[in-house]
């Protein structure tokens, strides 16, 4: 199956009190580049839950941003009091009345604002009962995650396809004007031969050596027969349920090598310009599979 590497996913999920919101982005990358951005109250299970994202991502830099959200507040926290602080706080107000005989009480509004007598820190949370949630979270992104990638992946697989029927259709006209190639290249190669020995005698067997030799080293078969090999596996790894992106460079690759072989061995105008046609569609597929996983 083709999947795209560049994808996006969401899920929300509620619990308790708490709203967990996941979002799922990838860019393309030649390998697989995980990475999470969490909350303080939950990173010590980073490494669990880049596990759980790297059995269904392969290749591809993955950002995944986790938010909890508590309700009103823009982030899960909880005041407590200081309470030896407090206690100084009002002792000392009170040995000041003392002293220096002054009315008054030291009200609760005021004790509160004084500095460091409330502190504010996360709340806490019993993190593995909080893993359940945050985990079926991260299960639902990741399924619409991976619907994006397959979708974008079927469109990827179709314009490949399509472009393997051409150059397919290409290297077939390339088989079928070959023969004449050679044939009109060893006549060309005959002619040239008997002008230039003028009257002497040509050593029939020798010259009929030097034309099949011609022959041979113009001949295109071997490589147009490899081209088709590559070609029809090419589609049978688009079938494969495994990580296709590595595979397809390689083949793309020796399917380039042999190509060039052609266009290097036929000196003539059509082959040449199939050659150039079939190099287009060779780059346009590089550039799909660089999408690919």
């Amino acid at each position: 199956m083709v999947k795209s590497m560049t994808a996006y996913g969401r899920a929300e999920y509620r619990w308790n009190d708490l709203l967990l919101c996941i979002e799922i982005r990838s860019l393309n990358n030649r390998y697989r580049d995980i990475n999470l951005k969490l909350p303080k109250i939950i990173q010590g299970i980073e490494s669990e839950l880049k596990s759980l994202v790297g059995a269904r991502v392969s290749r591809g830099r993955v950002e995944i941003a986790v938010q909890l959200d508590s309700g009103a507040q823009e982030s899960p926290v909880e005041l407590a009091l200081n309470d030896s602080l407090a206690d100084s706080y009002v002792k000392i107000a009170s040995e000041l009345a003392k002293r220096y005989g002054l009315d008054g009480t030291l009200r609760a509004e005021t004790l509160c604002q004084m500095k460091d007598v409330l502190i504010v820190k996360p709340l806490q949370f019993d993190i593995e009962a909080l893993k359940v949630p945050i985990f079926d979270a991260m299960t639902e992104a990741l399924d619409s995650f991976d619907q994006m990638r397959s979708a974008e992946g079927d469109a990827i697989r179709a314009d490949i396809e399509m472009r393997l029927r051409t150059i397919q259709n290409y290297a077939s006209q390339v088989e079928s004007r070959a023969p004449e190639v050679v044939d009109a290249a060893a006549s060309r190669l005959k002619e040239n031969i008997s002008r230039l020995a003028g009257d002497v005698p040509v050593d029939e067997w020798r010259m009929a050596q030097e034309v099949a030799y011609f022959a041979d080293r113009m001949d295109v078969t071997e490589e147009v027969v490899r081209v088709g090999s590559h070609l029809a596996q090419f589609k049978a790894f688009l079938d494969s349920s495994e990580a296709l992106g590595r595979r397809l460079d390689f083949l793309l690759q020796e399917m380039n090598r042999e190509v060039n072989t052609i266009g290097s061995k036929a000196s003539d105008s059509l082959v040449s310009s199939l050659v150039v046609e079939m190099k287009a569609e060779l780059e346009k597929i590089r550039e799909q599979v660089q999408n690919i996983e």
